[in-house]
Order: C-alpha cells, then sequence, then structure tokens
C-alpha cells in the first residue's frame, strides 16, 4: 500500500529513527522508486522545496494516521512533533484536491488489464506526487483497512502497518522477533 510505504519513509535503525526524505537524494531515489504510482518519469529527481513539500505532508498524514490508531499510542518516530490534526487534514485534502486523479485503463499486450490513476490535468511534479500520496492515504483512512491500521509494540519500531491476520501483532516476522527476545531477557534479567 502505497499509503504505508510513504509514512514508513521514517525508519527505525539501532542509532535511531531514519529518514529516508532526510535530503534530496534519499527523496530522488524513493521518488524512482516508486515512479509509476507516483506519475512520475524514471528520470525524476528531486529538488530541495519537493522534499520539504513531500516531507510535510508526511508529516500530516503520519497525524492522520496516529489519530486513527487512538486510543493505541502513535508511531514513536515522531508522536511528539506531529502537526496539528485538523491542519494535517486540511493539508492532506488540499494535496489530494491539487491534482484530480481519474483511472486509465491499461491493457498490455498479452497481459490482463489494469487500472491506473493518473492526473485528469496537467501539473508539476511535486503537485503530481503530493496528489497521488495524499490519495493514498485517504483511500486507506476511509477504506475498511482502516480499522486494521496498527502501530508496532515492538522495541525501537516505528513503523504503522495493516494487521492482515487476528494474530499478528508486529509490521514483520523481526519486529516480533526482536520483542520476543526483549521479553525475554527481561523475564530471565528479573530473576
Amino acid at each position: 500500500m502505497m499509503a504505508l510505504e510513504f509514512v514508513s519513509t521514517v525508519r527505525a535503525a539501532r542509532s535511531g529513527p531514519v529518514d529516508v526524505l532526510a535530503d534530496v537524494e534519499g527523496m530522488t531515489r524513493w521518488g524512482r522508486e516508486h515512479a509509476a504510482e507516483l506519475g512520475l518519469g524514471s528520470g525524476f529527481t528531486a529538488t530541495e522545496e519537493l522534499r520539504r513539500e513531500v516531507v510535510e505532508l508526511r508529516q500530516a498524514v503520519r497525524s492522520l494516521f496516529a489519530k486513527a490508531v487512538a486510543p493505541g499510542p502513535a508511531s514513536a518516530a515522531d508522536a511528539h512533533r506531529l502537526p496539528d490534526f485538523a491542519e494535517s487534514l486540511d493539508l492532506v485534502n488540499a494535496a489530494a484536491r491539487a491534482v484530480p486523479l481519474a483511472p486509465r485503463l491499461e491493457w498490455p499486450a498479452g497481459e490482463s488489464p489494469a487500472a491506473r490513476n493518473v492526473p485528469v490535468s496537467e501539473a508539476d511534479e511535486s503537485s503530481r506526487m503530493r496528489a497521488a500520496l495524499a490519495s493514498a492515504a485517504i483511500a486507506l483512512l476511509a477504506g475498511p483497512e482502516r480499522e486494521q491500521l496498527r502501530t508496532c509494540p515492538a522495541p525501537r519500531c516505528v513503523l504503522y502497518f495493516v494487521k492482515e491476520h487476528a494474530r499478528q501483532e508486529w509490521c514483520s516476522v523481526g519486529c516480533g522477533n526482536r520483542a520476543r527476545a526483549a521479553r525475554h531477557y527481561r523475564q530471565h534479567k528479573a530473576r
């Protein structure tokens, strides 16, 4: 899901949270990796202004995700510095409205047809990218997946995830292993 990949550009590392979009090079790399979903050309190159706009949108989406998982805790990555909920809601809606998207049917020879959202009108890369990201966040938050949106409770993890089955507690197997190891360590240290 694009919205989850977008908010997951803030990740945990042993040294603390890592922001994939911390610089223009990271933003360019991430944009190129997701060019098809974001309506970008393969030669996409970010500018500092675009990076700042996308990071501002990401923080707004993370604020909406924090509200969606409440009363559970928000992601530890930035819970203390998330923008105001109402401002975040306005920013996400404005970004989605800036470049209306419409489905386009693509049917390559010898393959199955697929729908892809494309901008209705011409727009600059920043607007197209932010509209696609905001639209993905709106689709997730307004859809049935919102009820399954969770914050990973594993030590040092800062990710959100959609719970795919009843017993899923963590965003990944690795986080589950870390959480169990930490619990085991605490239990044996207490003895």
